[in-house]
């Protein structure tokens, strides 16, 4: 990791829109995550944390609520609005929820690489460790779904060009850890090409409710104005994410903050309610 990785990137050319002359693309992310034996959730919803080294069955058991329930109620608000979601999805929940991964996948969501447990970030793996975290995540989604992710974002959308060098090099399309730009581009390394089609991260759900202690409701109207504002304006080409999990944003009390940003921008004609893969199929051929 220490060896220096060249890399040269192609941006989009000024002028570039999205399909029907649009502005804005809008993507709807669910995290659908599971946590390593003996790891959990680095959010405590209780607020007074456990003293010492020790696993936080609160926590816990707080993270568990993805995979058993909050994202379905996601994906069924998303599906009766006709929503197709970008799904950042971790091995593990392909390992122990591989039907419930394959009725998603079937539905037409897309399944995104999310490394194979949420604790296992990047920046803190070994070379061995890394490459074993792509080629086991893949082949769970394989075995789950029938096919490979054509896309991965990383947990904290934390990587860096080793990681990223070797998605491509595992047949990986594009990434989604980027937050150096508004538009896809191209990164060609030297046996290998990547698109970066970077994240937004306004409007996800964990720091709106758990560092900045802020309601469903601000949450909806924070939103809609910043989309009201971006329409209005219309003259740069954005991507516009909405970021939700199922362990916050999936359970009852906020998950009708989700539904109702979902019905506004469904019934918005200036958006291109899209998917990151669809975004990678559009984009890719322009560079």
């Amino acid at each position: 990791m220490n060896n220096i990785i060249k890399c040269e990137n192609k941006y989009l050319n000024k002028g570039f829109k999205w399909p029907d002359n649009k502005r804005l693309a809008m993507v709807f992310n669910v995290a659908y995550e599971m946590w390593t034996p003996g790891n959990c959730s680095s959010v405590n919803p209780m607020g007074n944390v456990l003293s010492g080294n020790v696993t936080d069955p609160n926590a816990d058991s707080y993270g568990r609520y993805n995979a058993n329930a909050g994202c379905r109620r996601l994906f069924d608000i998303a599906e009766r609005h006709g929503v197709i979601t970008s799904v950042f999805t971790s091995g593990l929940v392909a390992e122990n929820h591989a039907g419930e991964l394959r009725t998603v996948a079937d539905y037409g969501h897309e399944i995104i690489g999310h490394s194979y447990g949420q604790d296992m970030l990047f920046p803190y793996l070994t070379d061995e460790e890394r490459e074993d975290n792509i080629v086991s995540s893949t082949r769970f989604f394989e075995q789950a779904t029938g096919k490979q992710p054509q896309g991965w974002i990383s947990p904290r959308i934390t990587s860096d060009l080793d990681v990223q060098r070797r998605l491509a090099r595992h047949g990986y399309q594009w990434h989604g850890d980027a937050l150096d730009h508004d538009l896809p581009y191209l990164q060609c390394f030297d046996d290998s090409e990547i698109l970066a089609i970077p994240v937004t991260i306004d409007f996800n759900d964990l720091p709106h409710a758990m560092r900045f202690g802020r309601t469903p409701e601000q949450f909806v109207q924070m939103f809609i104005t910043a989309l009201d504002k971006l329409l209005a304006c219309n003259t740069e080409t954005l991507i516009l994410d909405v970021i939700v999990h199922g362990h916050c944003y999936g359970r009852p009390a906020a998950a009708w903050a989700f539904e109702e940003i979902v019905k506004r921008c469904a019934s918005e004609k200036d958006l291109w309610l899209t998917t990151r893969g669809q975004i990678f199929d559009y984009t890719r051929p322009f560079f």
